[in-house]
């Protein structure tokens, strides 16, 4: 190759350099220029907290049997076909309680779904969890096929199946379900049904300086909030909150800081009862604790909260709880609260 040639080729390789290193500006600073025009939101405390909310523990039979052995037997609610699948596991003999503990115990510490245990006596009775006076000759794994953290999984699902397979070798047992392909579109549609009845809303008080958490709390319970399990509540005649408070984003009976200087109200549609004013009785109660800690009461926004569109947001809630409903899911029962999890 003469000199000639191998200029032209040098030349060609530094062209082509300079071109990808023009690109490559010309992108980052039309990046920039995006950014500086559109710039990222603030992210919202509330929603923050709702979203870490969502992240329920994972229930493992394993661990929530540790204190059942010395309790009555606990009869099992019935399985719910709609929103759960069900792997089936029979025993050849009937199996002594305590025995059939100890392997669930070994067995299904599996990280999935929410599941909840159906152990069938020999005199045909279903317990929520195996007792040790008593032989059973069956159960059934129930797994959730959807919830807040989303759908049942490919993976979730061939975990459970495999601790079912395992605790069943142990007793020369058989398993026995629906297969891994129909289990999983039926998660899938199910998630994406919920998706679209699935609502939150909460509005703020912000104070105008810290005030003592203990202060806020005697000022609310005064106000009419009751404790419900670490959150405060205010609760409906059925004993079901209608919407809870957050202490500085935090459930009120998990907070440690001293001083706080926001509560938030918060609204979870499918786990409170049906209310024709169910925005506007929680803004109502707002206000006035906005009058006794001399507060603002605002919005997801952060404007000012009016009574301007009380009425017309209660309307939209309420189609909200009549589509829940025709979906098969009344709001605050056990089956829509174990779904909106």
């Amino acid at each position: 190759m003469s000199d000639l040639q191998i200029g032209l080729v040098a030349l060609g390789a530094i062209l082509i350099l300079l071109v990808v290193v023009y690109n490559w500006w010309q992108d980052h600073r039309i990046r920039r220029k995006m950014q500086d025009k559109f710039p990222e939101a603030p992210a919202d405390p509330l929603m923050a907290q709702l979203e870490a909310e969502r992240r329920e523990p994972t229930v493992r039979i394993a661990e929530t049997l540790a204190d059942k052995k010395t309790e009555p037997a606990i009869p099992a609610e019935e399985i719910d076909s709609t929103s759960e699948a069900v792997i089936d596991v029979h025993f050849p003999q009937p199996v002594p309680g305590g025995q059939l503990i100890d392997l669930l115990r070994a067995y299904l510490r599996v990280d999935t779904k929410p599941v909840r245990l159906f152990a069938s006596t020999s005199t045909g009775q279903h317990h929520a969890y195996p007792h040790e006076d008593e032989t059973y000759t069956s159960m059934q794994l129930a797994v959730i096929l959807a919830n807040r953290k989303g759908p049942l999984t490919e993976i979730e699902w061939s975990r459970l199946w495999m601790a079912a397979q395992s605790l069943a070798q142990q007793l020369d047992g058989t398993v026995d379900g629906p297969d891994q392909a129909e289990v999983i579109e039926r998660a899938q549609g199910l998630d994406q049904l919920c998706a679209n009845l699935d609502a939150q809303v909460g509005i703020s008080l912000q104070f105008q300086e810290p005030i003592a958490t203990n202060t806020v709390r005697q000022i609310v319970l005064s106000a009419g909030f009751m404790e419900y399990g670490k959150q405060l509540a205010w609760l409906a005649s059925s004993g079901l909150p209608r919407f809870t408070l957050l202490f500085n984003g935090k459930p009120a009976l998990d907070l440690q800081s001293a001083t706080i200087d926001r509560l938030d109200l918060l609204l979870d549609l499918p786990n409170s009862p049906k209310d024709e004013q169910a925005f506007s009785r929680m803004a109502s109660v707002g206000r006035d604790l906005a009058l006794r800690l001399d507060a603002d009461l605002i919005d997801d926004q952060g404007q000012i909260l009016t009574d301007h569109y009380d009425q017309d947001i209660d309307q939209q809630l309420y189609q909200l709880y009549e589509q829940l409903e025709q979906a098969g899911f009344r709001a605050g029962d056990t089956h829509t609260q174990r779904v909106f999890a």
